[in-house]
């Protein structure tokens, strides 16, 4: 815009402000300008991430790629399974509404070994997707629990399961309408069956619900694998399994219904990690530690002590001391902050919504302290395609030569080869 203009627009019955102020106005419009693009820019990319990729079906999901099924969902050389066998595995079937929530809830689970989304208690061999969920083939979707029974009890299974479900509803679950989506325990033997009527009978008589136990105890016929794009699904796409999780209700019903209850304690023998309470956390933290991991603060990208660190060892929960992260899994990823492709331990790993600026983000906390660490997003290198982009001040860093001294001995062998 040249003076002339200028001169002319401010001759229609305004006066001029005089050039001084015309290019402050000018300098103010273009900070301002600058400022607003970049609000837009992940305001618009977090409306793509929820409306510009397959749209959530009446359920909450979508899902119509065609794939094979897993036909040995667990083999030799899996994580867990040792080559002797010496592992005391069996295996346990239940149904609990959105096999992608109930999978990802038991494979946190400690002394689970593996488990396989799938459909069982229908009249159809092979049954896809598609079919199942349209309610005709008589399947419920289920999950298939491989677990070490040296480690976890049958019994303990089916009270992690009571805990994670709507065992009232006998319509489905959550957002999930129809009987493909209602809650079963499908027994494999006499003694399953036995533990699973007692358990029922319990929780019936606790006085926990007001209303009668619902979940039907049926026999295993047969279990189908669903489709592979469906296994691990909370791990393969996040945000997308986020954004159901937290439209169904799911997590809002189990916190109000159970509380600290659902929780589950580390197994003996393990240390118990614990969060100190904030009196403690204020003088053993730093300001920026205590910012960070209790405010969700973030620290400035390039000035922080991990993001630059190539040494081998684990990185724990700076409050609590639980392992999060290995080096082995860490990769330099160009944002300044220390960035991996997978937990160490998924199970001390917390996954929630985050829409705070604008955006739709998963926050990452820890299970034990419930600190802040940061955020995981879908652009990761492989094998997982995730990056765990993370603060340094909540984490504090373990170097291998220290493990045994600081108590985490069994992570030695991720680094000297030992088996």
């Amino acid at each position: 815009m040249d003076d002339g203009k200028i001169n002319n627009q401010w001759s229609q019955g305004r006066a001029d402000p005089g050039p001084p102020v015309r290019e402050k106005n000018r300098r103010w419009y273009f900070l301002k300008g600058i400022a607003i693009a970049v609000l837009a820019v992940p305001f618009f990319w977090g409306i793509w991430e929820l409306f510009g990729q397959s749209a959530p079906s009446s359920a909450g999901r979508s899902d119509s790629m065609g794939m094979k099924n897993k036909t040995n969902p667990l083999k030799a050389g899996d994580p867990g399974l040792s080559p002797s066998g010496s592992i005391k595995m069996e295996m346990a079937t239940f149904a609990g509404g959105c096999f992608w929530c109930t999978e990802a809830d038991f494979e946190k689970r400690p002394g689970v070994l593996k488990v396989v989304s799938g459909y069982a208690g229908g009249h159809k061999e092979n049954p896809t997707y598609e079919e199942v969920s349209s309610g005709r083939t008589g399947h419920v979707e289920a999950i298939q629990v491989y677990y070490d029974s040296a480690k976890i009890t049958y019994g303990e299974l089916l009270d992690f399961f009571w805990k994670h479900i709507d065992p009232t509803d006998g319509m489905g679950q959550f957002v999930d309408r129809g009987g493909q989506y209602r809650s079963v325990i499908f027994y494999h033997n006499e003694e399953q069956k036995r533990l699973a009527e007692k358990s029922k009978e319990e929780l019936d008589q606790s006085g926990k619900f007001s209303k009668p136990i619902a979940t039907e105890i049926l026999p295993l016929t047969r279990f189908y694998a669903g489709e592979e794009y469906h296994q691990d699904y909370y791990q393969k796409n996040p945000l997308r399994y986020q954004s159901y999780r937290f439209g169904s209700g799911r997590d809002s019903f189990l916190d109000k219904t159970w509380g600290k209850e659902k929780e589950v304690s580390k197994p003996a023998g393990e240390t118990a990690y614990q969060k100190p309470d904030d009196p403690t956390l204020r003088k053993k933290l730093t300001p920026l530690q205590y910012e960070v991991t209790q405010k969700e603060g973030t620290e400035p990208a390039f000035h922080n002590e991990y993001w630059n660190n190539h040494r081998e060892g684990i990185y724990v929960d700076i409050v609590s001391g639980e392992p999060l992260f290995s080096s082995r899994d860490k990769f330099e990823s160009g944002t300044g902050w220390p960035s991996f492709t997978t937990p160490l331990e998924p199970g001390n790993i917390v996954e929630k919504e985050d829409r705070s600026w604008f955006m739709r983000r998963i926050e990452v906390r820890s299970k034990y302290g419930d600190s802040h660490l940061g955020h995981v997003f879908p652009d990761g290198p492989p094998p997982t395609g995730l990056r765990y982009c993370l603060n340094s001040a909540s984490l504090r860093f373990i170097p291998k030569e220290d493990l045994v001294k600081e108590g985490y001995g069994k992570y030695l062998e991720l680094f000297d080869g030992r088996k």
